[in-house]
């Protein structure tokens, strides 16, 4: 039998020592790679949905793409069933997306501040 490496992300456990500070710079890297690479990938999606579902031009799916994702709501009038299908779904995920980018960014940053606070904790 093989054991099989984890993919899950690795944190340091309760009797750890706290990672160095260059350590944690370069998970806080990976980290926030990954959410980059999560917001854009939600973006194309966006781009590519309004492009095809709206017939807007790439310009005009990127604008409206970029604002539902931030928040700011839609430019253009939605038309088409599909287009209003699309971009309801859409605003909902985004919703999510963007909760979901700022807890992967912000994770490694809690972790760290907890473990030490407990380590401190332990100390005294």
């Amino acid at each position: 039998m093989t054991i099989r490496k984890s993919h899950t992300p690795k944190f340091e456990r309760l009797k750890d020592p706290l990672l160095s500070r260059h350590q944690f710079v370069r998970r806080q890297i990976r980290y926030l790679s990954f959410a980059i690479i999560f917001v854009g990938g939600s973006l194309f999606a966006g781009i590519c949905g309004y492009r095809y579902t709206e017939n807007l031009s790439w310009l005009d799916s990127f604008l409206n793409a970029a604002m539902i994702l931030g928040g700011m709501g839609p430019v253009a009038t939605v038309q088409t069933t599909a287009g209003k299908i699309f971009a309801g779904c859409y605003a909902l995920y985004s919703g999510l997306a963007v909760l979901a980018a700022v807890g992967i960014m912000a994770a490694p940053i809690i972790h760290r501040f907890l473990h030490r606070f407990h380590i401190e904790g332990k100390s005294e």
